[in-house]
């Protein structure tokens, strides 16, 4: 496994600068003086999601005798179709509004920073390479260090790039998933008809 292109792959599918919007409007709820405090604390929770999931997702795999094979080909189109929500935003996405309330694991943690799309990704590079559960730590820990960075940064960001900055680039972001995607779900096709 290319430990780069996996924290790329999991760093594009956690979408910080696209959930700072979100992360902000979540934490206008809060007190000021407990707003670092409470991002701080759903990010680590966040990273202990991700670490659960990789220690506990290959016997869940193992559990559905699922092949690498339907792994790939199943896990391009989850990228692709999330790839596509971040190009193509369409309304509803996760209301914020109704939040009363600090935040505690939900909504900013999960789904927002360890989603079910980093969760599925994260059983992809797995299967894909089962005995580099090592390399695959050090991935997640990058992508999680670079979206923790860039959330705890999240005011700066919003200050410099504001909204319409923030839209392009997780648009940008979407196009080069699309294009992992892709490339998964031909991995996929192709191991697939070489049996």
């Amino acid at each position: 496994m290319d430990v780069f292109s996996a924290v790329v792959t999991l760093f594009l599918i956690m979408d910080p600068l696209g959930n700072i919007p979100l992360f902000l409007s979540v934490l206008k709820v809060v007190p000021p003086d407990r707003r670092r405090v409470v991002l701080l604390r759903e990010i680590v929770l966040a990273y202990l999601v991700l670490i659960l999931f990789l220690l506990l997702g290959r016997y869940v795999l193992q559990f559905l005798r699922l092949e690498q094979e339907t792994i790939g080909i199943a896990g391009g189109i989850v990228l692709f179709l999330i790839a596509l929500r971040m190009v193509f935003p369409g309304e509803g996405a996760l209301s914020v509004d109704s939040l009363e309330g600090e935040p505690f694991l939900v909504p900013l943690a999960v789904p927002l920073l360890a989603g079910p799309s980093t969760l599925a990704a994260i059983l992809l590079l797995q299967r894909s390479a089962p005995s580099q559960t090592v390399p695959l730590l050090f991935a997640i820990t990058i992508a999680w260090a670079l979206s923790a960075g860039i959330l705890l940064s999240s005011t700066l960001f919003y200050r410099v790039l504001r909204e319409r900055g923030l839209i392009a680039i997780e648009r940008l972001m979407g196009m080069l998933l699309v294009m992992v995607a892709v490339q998964m779900l031909l991995n996929g096709v192709k191991a697939f008809l070489a049996r």
